[in-house]
């Protein structure tokens, strides 16, 4: 499906819509789906990004690798309950040529403890960029790259459920 100029905003502002209610909910199994099969989900500190290092947090290149991180995060993973709620904005399309749409938008995260020690108590978790390359296939919208650009070179906490 070819998307025009006009049609890109609201595409990309309900594929990130949709995403960011996906994890909200924990609904993390179909996180994956949101990215096409040869995929690139990074997270990467805004520190590195400057000094142009390639090192980041996360690294997935394909839907299954993004599979396996939720299996992990389900069976795996030791960490503290928590529920994040995202906040997006400020979106923009830099580009929409080739059946391929370029965006950027920022992003907020508040994490908020579901533990007994804490229940109850919210904080910023990470804020940033999303550098998005979106495709329509089908009439579908999905992520061929999502590189999470955070402001801070610090994570509180094991980076667990996806950004």
């Amino acid at each position: 499906m070819k998307v025009d100029s006009r049609q890109a905003r609201w595409v990309v502002e309900e594929l990130l819509a949709a995403y960011v209610d996906c994890i909200d909910n924990d609904r993390l199994e179909d996180w994956p789906d949101f990215f096409t099969e040869s995929c690139v989900y990074k997270i990467i500190p805004l520190e590195n990004v400057s000094l142009d290092l390639a090192i980041c947090w996360v690294l997935c290149d394909s839907r299954g690798m993004l599979q396996d991180r939720v299996v992990a995060h389900r069976i795996a993973n030791l960490y503290a309950p928590h529920r994040y709620r995202h906040i997006v904005g400020a979106v923009r399309i830099l580009s929409c040529a080739d059946q391929v749409i370029q965006a950027r938008a920022n992003y907020l995260i508040v994490r908020t403890a579901l533990d007994t020690v804490r229940y109850g108590t919210s904080e910023i978790y990470s804020a940033g960029e999303y550098q998005d390359r979106v495709v329509v296939e089908n009439g579908r919208a999905r992520f061929v790259e999502k590189i999470v650009v955070a402001d801070t070179a610090r994570v509180d906490t094991l980076l667990v459920t996806p950004i």
